[in-house]
């Protein structure tokens, strides 16, 4: 469903944009916020402190965190429960695990999850929607006792993982260096009641890693931004690595329900004009492109573009696959926990947690951030302290768009093109759409 957020913002105060953006979406508003805060911080020419950053990596961090969680508990392995797979060995196990709401992951990740949002409320006062988030940094400062606290849930949440989902230190899971390593961690951890592990054999058994390839092309816009760099690098990763340019971002309109553009535009030129008949393409997503080129966004492009070894091993062999996207995110949770750590040890109560900020009169500004599915960018444009244009990709507009002006298909069509469609569960077409973790409503903003 079209809703036009972009066309919406046409006219107002720079500033509105950090009341509409997160109302995009439920499970990513902490994404829209941080991608406005920096778009606008970058139209004023705006310095983050640094505790603002902190927390703003922290806030994002709990929500794409909280997002991994979701989607492999709740979505992902539940799908492995289905009546196609009654006949597999381990299918009753996993019944008695993964069903949806009836089995025993649900009671035990629902209960954890809701603790680890309380380190949302502490920092940003709610979620979803939380307005917190400014170009300055937070307006949340927080106490002594409240990092204290923050610390607290943050280790309750650690000792869930490595009981539950991983039957190991974070650490010893992050440091899984190759295919050979993690298929040797995975028969050590069969006797220790690690949903990973669990993901882990269900996936060798049915091959997931032949299921799912597309271009095998990955962007990162880069996560989690502060002074010493990012955690999770920017760049691109086409056989090699380049750095990114924003420069060097096009949308495609040919084969959406837009007006046409007849060829690419940046996204600063970009426009938004819905048809009002839907004659004309097969998609309210526009089509991204990075040099001309669909390009694969989400937690296994960020790994890859960072090098992590790992990931880089499991791609090299089989490429970008749904076996690869369920590691990718399950090892980049382990590895933003151990980061979250760090940050909420380095908060300093007494500090300053935001900058004073005023809508810019005039100026461009560019606002990128990594959310929980991939790269996010908002491109602002202001003019007599009114927004002028407003522009957004979002990480399922990479991985959803249709073909471009040049028949060329997005990372998902790819992926789909030669999959056998065998009845109506159709499981490896559910297998492949879920490995991509969709949020449609950001996409269709």
């Amino acid at each position: 469903m079209f809703r036009g957020f972009e066309t919406m913002l046409t006219g107002k105060t720079p500033s509105d944009a950090l009341i509409f953006v997160p109302r995009i979406c439920g499970i990513c508003s902490v994404s829209q916020s941080v991608a406005a805060a920096r778009a606008i911080g970058a139209a004023q020419g705006l310095t983050l402190s640094g505790n603002g950053a902190l927390s703003m990596n922290i806030v994002h961090a709990i929500e794409n965190i909280t997002d991994h969680l979701t989607h492999f508990y709740l979505f992902f392995m539940p799908d492995f429960t289905r009546p196609p797979y009654s006949g597999k060995h381990w299918h009753e196990d996993v019944v008695q695990r993964f069903a949806a709401v009836k089995g025993t992951a649900a009671s035990d990740v629902l209960p954890a999850r809701a603790q680890f949002l309380q380190m949302m409320g502490i920092l940003a006062g709610k979620w979803p929607h939380t307005l917190s988030i400014r170009p300055g940094g937070s307006t949340r400062a927080v106490s002594s006792a409240e990092k204290t606290r923050l610390a607290a849930l943050l280790s309750g949440f650690r000792r869930f993982l490595e009981r539950n989902l991983y039957g190991d230190r974070l650490g010893s899971v992050v440091s899984i260096c190759s295919a050979s390593a993690l298929d040797d961690w995975r028969q050590r951890r069969a006797a220790a009641n690690s949903d990973f592990g669990q993901f882990l054999a269900l996936s060798a058994d049915l091959n997931l890693q032949a299921l799912g390839h597309a271009h095998d092309r990955f962007l990162s816009v880069g996560a989690y931004a502060s002074e010493r760099g990012h955690l999770f690098a920017p760049g691109t990763h086409d056989g090699s690595p380049s750095p990114f340019d924003p420069a060097n971002v096009t949308e495609d309109t040919a084969h959406s329900w837009y007006q046409k553009d007849h060829g690419r535009r940046a996204p600063f030129d970009g426009k938004t004009l819905p048809l009002h008949e839907e004659t004309v393409g097969y998609s309210w997503c526009k089509a991204p492109r990075y040099d001309g080129k669909p390009y694969e966004v989400g937690a296994l492009a960020r790994q890859i573009v960072n090098g992590q070894p790992l990931l880089a091993d499991l791609v090299q062999s089989g490429g970008g696959n749904v076996h690869s996207r369920v590691v990718a995110r399950l090892v980049e949770l382990a590895a933003t926990v151990l980061a979250l750590e760090s940050w909420v040890a380095q908060l300093e109560p007494e500090a300053p947690f935001c900058v004073p900020d005023r809508d810019p009169r005039h100026g461009d500004g560019i606002g990128l951030t990594e959310a929980a599915r991939g790269s996010l960018g908002h491109w602002l444009s202001v003019r007599d302290g009114r927004i002028a244009n407003y522009q957004i990709i979002a990480p399922t507009t990479w991985n959803f768009s249709p073909r471009d002006n040049d028949g060329v298909p997005g990372p998902l069509e790819q992926a789909l093109t030669g999959v056998a469609v065998d009845g109506p569960e159709s499981v490896n077409v559910q297998h492949i759409v879920r490995s991509f973790d969709p949020c449609m409503v950001c996409t269709v903003h």
